[in-house]
Formats: C-alpha cells, sequence, structure tokens
C-alpha cells in the first residue's frame, strides 16, 4: 500500500502470535501481504524471532525490512533514545507515503514494543492501526488444557520480571488467577517465591510457547527452580 508523497503512509502494529505461525490471523496476514514495509524489533545478535514467525506464513519477498533496536536498560533515557531512533527509522518510509507494518510477539496492546513507537508517531500527526494477535497467555492456557477465568473469578496479568518480591507476594496473595508473562529473568527468584508461599502446586508454566523449543510443565515442583528457562516463560497460578 503506497500512497503518492504528500501523503504520508500508516503505520500498523501487528500481533503475530507468540510462536506458531498457524496463530497468525487471517487479517495479519492480508495486511502483511500488502504492507511494502515490515519493521521488526531485532535483538543484539540480530535475531528477529517476530519476523521468522511471519515469514512462515506470509511471503514478504521484495518487502523492505526494517530492523528496529530497543534497549532493555534500566536507564529511562536510554530507552527514550533507541525508541526515537526506532521511530525515524519507521517515520522515512512513511513520509513516502508507504504503509509500515511492525511486528509485534503475541497481541499489540500487552507488554509490545509497537506501543512506544505508536504513542510517538501518533504526536507527530501519523496515523496508526492496531491489529490483534493471540496473547501468549491465552495460547499457554490451550496448552496447559485450562481454564483461566470463572464467574466472579478476577485474572491479574503481572509481568514476571521487574516487580519486587514485595510487591509480586501482595499480588499472589490476591484472589483469582495470577499470569506471570516473560519471567526468564527473574525465574529463581519468581519460583522460590511461589515455593516459600506454598503456590507451586497451584502453579503450571510453559516456556517459549509455540516455538521448537516449547517446554510444558504443567506441575512445576523444584526441580526447575534453578535453572533459567528463557525470556519467553509464562507462569500460571490457579
Amino acid at each position: 500500500m503506497e500512497r503518492n508523497n504528500m501523503t504520508p503512509g500508516i503505520f500498523y502494529g501487528v500481533g503475530v502470535g507468540p510462536g506458531d505461525p498457524e496463530l497468525l490471523t487471517l487479517q495479519a496476514v492480508r495486511l502483511l501481504e500488502h504492507c511494502p514495509v515490515i519493521a521488526a524489533p531485532q535483538t543484539r545478535d540480530g535475531g528477529m524471532l517476530a519476523l521468522e514467525i511471519a515469514r512462515q506464513a506470509v511471503d514478504l519477498s521484495g518487502k523492505v525490512i526494517v530492523p528496529l533496536s530497543f534497549s532493555m536498560s534500566p536507564d529511562p533515557e536510554t530507552r527514550r533514545r533507541a525508541h526515537q531512533a526506532a521511530g525515524a527509522a519507521v517515520r522515512s518510509h512513511l513520509d513516502q507515503g508507504q504503509d509500515v507494518a511492525m511486528l509485534n510477539l503475541g497481541d499489540v496492546s500487552i507488554y509490545a514494543s509497537y506501543r512506544y513507537l505508536m504513542e510517538q508517531l501518533k504526536t507527530q500527526g501519523y496515523e496508526t492501526r492496531m491489529i490483534p494477535g493471540v496473547p501468549s497467555f491465552c495460547a499457554v492456557a490451550a496448552k496447559l488444557g485450562v481454564g483461566l477465568t470463572e464467574l466472579e473469578q478476577p485474572m491479574q496479568l503481572l509481568p514476571g520480571s521487574g516487580l519486587s518480591e514485595e510487591s509480586l507476594r501482595e499480588h499472589l496473595a490476591r484472589p483469582g488467577t495470577k499470569v506471570l508473562m516473560k519471567s526468564g529473568r527473574q525465574l529463581p527468584e519468581v519460583l522460590s517465591t511461589l515455593e516459600d508461599m506454598e503456590l507451586l502446586k497451584r502453579s503450571a508454566m510453559v516456556c517459549d510457547c509455540g516455538l521448537p523449543q516449547e517446554q510444558v510443565f504443567s506441575q512445576i515442583d523444584s526441580t526447575v527452580l534453578p535453572e533459567d528457562r528463557g525470556y519467553f516463560t509464562t507462569i500460571v497460578v490457579r
């Protein structure tokens, strides 16, 4: 989708699901087929997981691929500079009248890098649109064969990394199901807290859901406590 140079392109956020390319929606596939520019987060080692997933569902040959580097630094200014640089890379194509689709794992509204660029570009007058994807925690629940909610039962969606132990304990003590996403960086600490609160027997875990290296733990026990299972680790506490 290209326009004349007087009309900027549209910035799309496209959820590609948690890992299985069959979980891309028809809407996502159709948009990626027609969008001339595809932007995707890139890790320090050059990996672009969201792009790899999308390529298994959509022929992206002939597309312009724009790698985006995002910082995970605890320094807000470092993260801001990375967002500004990524926004500039996208803006150069929007200003040429080209629509840009930015890929995101899972859904574009849940812990998504797209949000940072969307808010930046919106304030600069560009049109933005969100294409929802299958959230990873929903795919995890399906893998485990469990429901996450019942009538009058709440569910909390929490970051597995970034919460203090005190804050994590406060959330875990509340009623309802808790879903801890992206727990890999603090997995030993999180699992230790669950064990201390006697919640391991009510917990399940899926690592790298939908990817070739996927691991499913329908019951967590102390044997997994000291191991790093990877960044994309989701824990369900029921």
